[in-house]
């Protein structure tokens, strides 16, 4: 179990590949760089899914579902959109499969080839404007405020489990405004929306910026993002909202009937999340013992183990346990019972170890007996018996505390991982030795954030949204800079 996992300072990487696999969240398929992911992985996601279509649901929105399919036609009409994604697109050549004629198998039709080639959708905005075409007439019709949960395909080389797969899943929001102010509104809303997401239920701190201009998503006027720090000092981009501006609109020919009887471009946004975001929970909080995760988003929160000899005493701490569990899910508190013959509780310990239950409960006749349970916390490792009276609360006040601690934790590894530079030569000892965000100057040119991300595979994560105007110098090109912005390796 945990025991045999790599340790994260031995192999970062390996640790993770291994965690994502004995911890049962996901594994690799027979397509290339397409995952299953399974069923306790799945049960994390829902949670994820749940909160944030909440939440989604609280600011307007409501879901819809779009064709997986895009006509190649769609894909030209925004030019920056195309290039940013042509080189990842799945294509649909023909319809139809037959047997060889020299029975050696099944093979392509070459009669049903396709009047024009369909894509698997990278991204849903360009089918979405053509349909909002038809659903946009007048300023009555607007804002529209949708979202759909669904799966895409990026035909990426390097894939990793959950961080970067050719096919995942995602939510992708799309909505239509009658003005600028609206719209660019509604991104930085959603963008809010991830950050609160991330801290409240993921216990993961995030830094709220803007993209750069090469960094943006492609056919963006701007690009909001939510960025985090993993525990090898890596950032990872957790979620990104874009304000379009009236790119789509104007290459699909979406207008409204103004209120004084003109015509004008609708104003669009889009906005997205992934199973990336698994990555992101698995990487800030575990730890060599295996997944640590917030009791907010765990399947399970409370998992009860029974130490028993005999069939006899088995069935008294069945008996005795039925009201523990009620009790507990009357608090609204997720549990599972493991009272399975077949292995023994100290394979149990390690297993609930490994798949990060925030809290492990055993009971066995000696605490039946003294009114007593033995109490165990995933993310401290520590154990203490305690009384059976007001076990509930207890609980409660405990699974609140994990989820308290592990943002604490996770917020003071990233306060201690940002450093300020001013100089080129300090910037890549700090790279190299220390990792993490790196504040620093830059000239706000695509030239040096290029040479920069050539020399030092850095990237610029974010213009953080607090950024204080404060004059400098560049610290590669020595040219003017008004304010700092964060770069970092990333994943």
């Amino acid at each position: 179990m945990g025991k045999n996992l790599t340790s994260r300072a031995e192999d970062y990487s390996k640790w993770y590949n291994e965690l994502v696999v004995k911890a049962d969240l996901a594994e690799n398929s027979g397509v290339r760089g397409c995952m299953v992911i399974k069923p306790y992985g799945f049960a994390i996601w829902e949670k994820m899914q749940q909160a944030l279509d909440q939440m989604f649901k609280d600011t307007g929105h409501e879901n819809v579902y779009f064709p997986i399919f895009i006509p190649k036609s769609y894909l030209s009409k925004e030019a920056s959109h195309v290039e940013g994604f042509a080189k990842e697109c799945a294509v649909v050549t023909h319809y139809r499969l037959k047997n060889a004629e020299d029975g050696s198998g099944i093979v392509v039709d070459e009669d049903a080839k396709l009047e024009e080639e369909l894509i698997v959708r990278p991204t849903s905005e360009t089918i979405i404007w053509d349909t909002y075409r038809k659903w946009i007439q007048s300023y009555r019709d607007l804002p529209l405020l949708y979202n759909q949960w669904a799966n895409v395909v990026r035909w990426e080389m390097r894939t990793r489990l959950f961080l970067r797969t050719a096919e995942f899943l995602w939510q992708e929001g799309h909505t239509a405004h009658a003005t600028r102010e609206e719209a660019l509104a509604e991104a930085e809303k959603m963008n809010n929306v991830y950050a609160e997401f991330a801290e409240s239920f993921m216990a993961m701190p995030v830094i709220k910026g803007l993209k750069s201009e090469s960094e943006r998503f492609a056919g963006a006027e701007e690009t909001y993002c939510i960025e985090a720090l993993m525990q090898d000092g890596k950032a990872l981009q957790a979620g990104t909202s874009h304000f379009l501006g009236q790119n789509f609109a104007k290459a699909f020919d979406v207008k409204y009937a103004t209120k004084e009887g003109g015509q004008e471009y609708v104003w669009a946004t889009s906005w997205g999340v992934s199973t990336r975001l698994m990555g992101a929970l698995i990487m800030t909080h575990s730890d060599d013992h295996g997944l640590v995760l917030p009791p907010k988003l765990a399947p399970t929160q409370v998992v009860i183990v029974p130490i028993y000899k005999g069939e006899e005493q088995l069935n008294e701490l069945n008996a005795h346990v039925e009201g523990l569990v009620k009790e507990l899910r009357s608090k609204g508190i997720s549990v599972k019972y493991d009272n399975r013959d077949t292995h023994k509780p100290g394979f149990k310990f390690n297993e609930y170890e490994l798949k990060g239950v925030p809290l492990r409960i055993a009971i066995g006749p000696r605490d039946l007996e003294n009114g007593t349970y033995e109490l165990a916390r995933r993310d401290t490792l520590t154990k203490e018996t305690v009384s059976a009276d007001g076990i509930s609360e207890l609980v409660v006040k405990l699974l609140d505390e994990i989820q308290e601690n592990l943002w604490t934790k996770a917020l003071n590894h990233r306060s201690e991982n940002i450093t300020e530079v001013e100089d080129y030569d300090t910037f890549k000892q700090v790279l190299d030795q220390k990792g993490g965000f790196v504040s620093a100057h830059w000239d706000g040119t695509a030239e040096t954030e290029d040479r920069i991300k050539e020399e030092t595979k850095a990237t610029i994560r974010c213009i953080p949204l607090d950024q204080k105007r404060e004059e400098g110098s560049c610290i590669y090109s020595g040219k003017p800079s008004t304010g700092r912005v964060l770069f970092a390796k990333a994943y």
